[in-house]
């Protein structure tokens, strides 16, 4: 898996989530949350999607870092051991 192939993953997802969010426009570094209007539960829904995708445990405590397009891919990227 490459970083290219976790950030389609997570461009699919956030297709899926929020449906309105143009995958090709998004902003790697702003905070998703704010930027796109994610509320709490699309969040929880997101991080459950990418867990189930990846076979991943997200803790909560992870979720700081999963706070932009760019930090999530990161955290995939570490976890999976992809370089980035």
């Amino acid at each position: 898996m490459t970083a290219q192939e976790i950030a389609s993953a997570l461009k699919m997802e956030l297709h899926r989530i929020a449906p309105d969010i143009d995958a090709d426009a998004i902003d790697p570094d702003a905070l998703l949350r704010e930027e796109y209007d994610i509320d709490s539960m699309d969040f929880l829904n997101l991080v459950a999607a990418l867990g189930k995708r990846f076979g991943l445990p997200m803790p909560e405590e992870d979720y700081p870092r999963l706070s932009t397009f760019s930090g999530i891919v990161t955290y995939l990227c570490d976890k999976t051991g992809t370089p980035d």
